[in-house]
C-alpha cells in the first residue's frame, strides 16, 4: 500500500442525504428484506442508498460517512486511515501519560519515552529557547567559506537531520542483496517537486511567490532585516531552482535501472569533482571502500560542479534555511507557526495545528518507536490477532501461486520463476521477532530541540553503521503502531504493522468476507507488488535482475500500459488529472490485489456456511470492505499537492477504476454492461 502518505489523505465533503429503507443500488436489482443474521462489519449508516452500486459504488458505499465527516480545521484530510490512525494515537498517548513511565529508572526505554514526549510538551521552555538551539548547526554553516570547505559542515548537518543538497545513506546493493552499499540520491528542495520550480503555469509561479515570502519571513525571524531576509530568500530560491533543474523526475524515479548506478569510491570523485568527497566520507564516518550507488549520476555531476563555484553567500542562506526547516517543529511558535503557514495551510489547505499531544506522540514514535511499540502491541494486538493474519496471508500466496499457474500471458519458465519468488516471500506480521535497542540514544528532558537532533543522530549512526555489512533482514522499515503497510522488493518482503491490522481493515472477530475485502486485499496489494512494473525486476532474493523471458515483459508492459491509459483519463477535481504513469504501480497492486483476493474469499468461502448479513451476500460485503477502507474527504489544495506527488491514485478511484475492471464485482451487483462500474471486456485491465 506503501501508502507513507497513507496515511492521512482523503476526498471531499457532501451533505447527503439518504433513504433508511435497505435497497440495493443496482439497476434492476430487487430489495432484499433485512436479516436477523448478525452485522457483517459494515456500518449501514455510511451508506447512500440514494446511489446505485453500479453506478458509483464509492459513493453507494460511503455517501453517509462523507456526508458525516467534514474535515477537521488540524487535518488536510479526513479518512478512515486517520480514523485509524487517531485511535492509535490515542492509545499510544495513554500509554505515555502512565504514571509508570514518569518514575521509570534512568536511561531505561520507559523513561526515556517519558523525558522524549515531557520535552515536547514543555511549550514553555521550547519558547524560552528561542532561536538558540540553531546556534551550533549555524557555527558549522559559517564553516563552509567555499566550495573545498563545504564538505565537513554537510556531513555535520545531515547527522542531526538537516538533509540539504544529496542524501547519504546504506542500502542493499541492488546486483547482491546480501550485503549493504553506499546510496548517494538527490535531495535538498524545499517545495514539494522539481516541478515546483520549473512550470511556468500561473499556480505555480503563485506558489513560487507564496514560497519567497516564507522563506522571507523565517529569515526574518532568525533576526535578519528586511532587506537581507528578502536577498537571502530569493539566493536560496535561485539555488534550488538549479538543484531542482538537474534532479530526475518522480515518473523516470520509478524505472529501478533508472538509479541503478553502482561504482567505486573513485568513481564518484571522477564522476563528480568539485565536492571534497573524501572529506564528506571521513566526516560523516563512511567507508570510502565500499562500492557506491550515485543513483541519479547526472544530478551528482551539476551538484558537484555547482559546489565548486557556489558563493558562501547563498550557500550560507540556503543552509541557514534547510536548518531550520528541519528543526521548525522544535523551535519557538513563531517559527513553529510560520512553517505551518506554508507546509500545512499553503500546500495542503490545514486550517490550525494539530493539538500538541498528538504532535508530541507522532514525534516520540518516530525517534523511539520500537520501545513505544512494545507497549503498543502488549495493550493493542493479541497473539491471536496476529496468529489469524497469518492464516490470512497464508491463504492469499497459496491463491495467488495457483493464479500463476492459470495466466495465459505468462510462459512457463517466467512462470516458475514467479512462484519460486512469492514462495521466498519474507512475511512480517504485527512487530518484529527482535527489539531495537536504544542504549545509545540520549534523551533529556529539558530540551526538546536537543532530543531531534539525537534522535537524527541515533538513526543515521545506525544507518551508516550497517554500511560494509550484511543486510540484517529482520529489520522493520516502520513502527508497530504505524497504519500502513509495505513490499520491500530488495528483501522480498511483505510486512503488516499491527496499527493496520485493527477494524476497518481487520477484525479477527468479524465477518471473514469484509475481512478478505478490507485486510486480505491489502495483503494482496502488497504480494502484487512483488509482480509490478518496478518489483518484477527484481528476483526471489531481491536482487536487480529481470528474470522474465522476453516475451512475457512485453505482455506484461502492455497490460500495464492499460492501467496507465485508465488513470490518465481519471479527474479528482476539475482541472486536476490522474498521472498514469505516476500511480500505474499502485493501481496494479490494488487490481491485482482484490483479484487475488477475491479468488482467496471464494475458496474460503467454500468451506463455510453462505449467509446473507444485513441484506448483503458475501459477495458484496467482500467488495463493501475494500471500499470502505477508502471513505475519505480531501481539501482542494491537499487534492492538487497529492496529484503531483503521489504514487497512489485517489480513494475513489481506488474503489471504482479497480473494481470496474473485475467482472466478479458486476457478477456481485448484478451489474449490467452499461453501467458506470463495469469496463467493458475490451477495455478491461487483467493482469492475474
Amino acid at each position: 500500500m506503501h501508502p507513507n502518505r497513507r496515511r492521512a489523505i482523503t476526498t471531499i465533503l457532501s451533505r447527503i442525504a439518504f433513504a433508511f429503507a435497505l435497497v440495493f443500488c443496482a439497476s434492476g436489482s430487487a430489495a432484499l428484506a433485512q436479516t436477523s443474521t448478525p452485522t457483517s462489519g459494515i456500518d449501514l449508516p455510511n451508506l447512500d442508498r440514494t446511489c446505485k452500486a453500479c453506478d458509483d459504488f464509492y459513493q453507494f458505499a460511503n455517501g453517509g460517512w462523507i456526508a458525516k465527516h467534514p474535515i477537521p480545521a488540524s487535518y488536510a484530510s479526513i479518512g478512515n486511515f486517520n480514523v485509524l490512525y487517531d485511535r492509535n494515537l490515542d492509545v499510544l498517548h495513554g500509554l505515555l501519560d502512565a504514571p509508570a513511565l514518569a518514575s521509570a529508572a534512568p536511561g531505561s526505554n520507559d523513561r526515556k519515552l517519558h523525558d522524549f514526549y515531557a520535552s515536547c510538551m514543555d511549550t514553555a521552555g521550547i519558547s524560552a529557547a528561542g532561536i538558540a538551539p540553531l546556534a551550533p548547526s549555524f557555527a558549522q554553516i559559517a564553516r563552509a567559506r567555499d566550495g573545498g570547505t563545504l564538505a565537513a559542515p554537510l556531513a555535520e548537518l545531515a547527522r542531526v537531520g538537516v538533509g540539504a543538497f544529496f542524501s547519504a545513506s546504506g542500502s542493499s546493493d541492488k546486483h547482491d542483496s546480501r550485503n549493504t552499499i553506499v546510496q548517494l540520491s538527490q535531495a535538498g528542495l524545499g517545495m514539494p517537486d522539481r516541478d515546483d520550480y520549473l512550470k511556468d503555469d500561473a499556480k505555480t509561479v503563485a506558489l513560487r511567490a507564496t514560497y519567497v515570502d516564507h522563506l522571507t519571513k523565517t529569515f526574518a525571524l532568525l533576526g535578519d532585516t528586511p532587506d537581507v531576509a528578502a536577498n537571502e530568500a530569493s539566493r536560496v530560491l535561485a539555488l534550488e531552482t538549479a538543484l531542482a533543474t538537474k534532479q530526475v523526475g518522480r515518473v523516470e524515479l520509478r524505472d529501478p535501472a533508472a538509479t541503478d548506478h553502482k561504482m567505486s569510491f573513485s568513481e564518484l570523485q571522477t564522476l563528480a569533482p568539485g565536492f571534497d568527497w573524501a572529506a564528506y566520507f571521513a566526516a560523516a564516518g563512511i567507508p570510502t571502500t565500499v562500492a557506491v550507488n550515485a543513483a541519479e549520476p547526472t544530478y551528482f555531476t551539476a551538484f558537484a560542479a555547482m559546489a565548486a563555484k557556489a558563493s558562501p553567500t547563498d550557500v550560507h542562506a540556503y543552509l541557514r534555511w534547510q536548518t531550520t526547516r528541519a528543526f521548525a517543529s522544535a523551535l519557538a511558535a513563531p517559527i513553529d507557526d510560520e512553517d505551518f503557514a506554508f507546509y500545512g495551510k499553503t500546500l495542503s489547505g490545514t486550517k490550525e495545528q494539530q493539538p500538541r499531544w498528538k504532535r508530541c506522540v507522532s514525534a516520540t514514535d518516530r525517534n523511539l518507536g520500537e520501545a513505544l511499540g512494545q507497549l503498543y502491541v502488549a495493550k493493542a494486538f493479541p497473539a491471536s490477532a496476529k496468529a489469524t493474519a497469518l492464516e490470512l496471508v497464508a491463504n492469499l500466496r497459496d491463491t495467488f501461486r495457483d493464479d500463476f499457474s492459470t495466466l495465459a500471458w505468462m510462459s512457463p519458465a517466467t512462470r516458475e520463476k514467479a512462484i519460486a519468488k512469492l514462495a521466498a516471500f519474507q512475511v512480517k506480521i504485527g512487530y518484529p521477532d527482535h527489539w531495537q535497542s536504544y542504549e545509545k540514544l540520549d534523551v533529556t528532558q529539558t530540551s526538546y530541540a536537543q532530543n531531534v537532533a539525537a534522535g537524527a543522530a541515533f538513526r543515521r549512526a545506525d544507518a551508516l553503521a550497517r554500511i560494509g555489512k550484511p543486510v540484517d533482514r529482520s529489520r522493520w522499515g516502520m513502527t508497530p503502531p504505524t497504519v500502513n503497510a509495505y513490499y520491500n522488493p530488495s528483501i522480498n518482503e511483505i510486512v503488516f504493522p499491527a496499527g493496520i491490522l485493527q477494524p476497518p481493515f481487520f477484525d479477527a472477530n468479524a465477518d471473514m468476507a469484509v475481512n478478505y475485502g478490507g485486510i486480505g486485499a491489502v495483503i494482496g496489494h502488497e504480494a502484487t507488488h512483488g509482480f509490478d512494473d518496478q518489483g518484477r525486476k527484481y528476483d526471489a532474493l531481491g536482487n536487480l535482475s529481470d528474470t522474465w523471458q522476453p516475451e512475457d515483459a512485453v505482455r506484461f508492459n502492455a497490460r500495464a500500459n492499460c492501467v496507465v491509459k485508465q488513470y490518465d483519463a481519471l479527474s479528482p477535481a476539475p482541472g486536476v488529472m490522474e498521472n498514469g504513469k505516476l500511480v500505474q504501480g499502485e493501481a496494479i497492486a490494488d487490481i491485482g490485489g482484490m483479484t487475488i483476493a477475491y479468488k482467496a474469499f471464494e475458496k474460503w468461502q467454500g468451506k463455510h456456511p453462505r449467509r446473507t448479513i444485513d441484506g448483503f451476500t458475501p459477495e458484496q460485503r467482500f467488495f463493501m470492505g475494500w471500499a470502505q477502507v477508502w471513505a475519505a474527504n480531501d481539501r482542494p489544495e491537499a487534492i492538487a499537492l497529492r496529484a503531483k506527488t503521489d504514487v497512489h491514485a485517489f480513494d475513489k478511484f481506488r474503489v471504482n477504476a479497480t473494481l470496474a475492471n473485475l467482472p466478479q464485482f458486476a457478477s456481485a451487483w448484478f451489474c449490467k454492461l452499461n453501467e458506470a462500474m463495469v469496463k467493458p471486456p475490451a477495455d478491461r485491465c487483467e493482469i492475474w
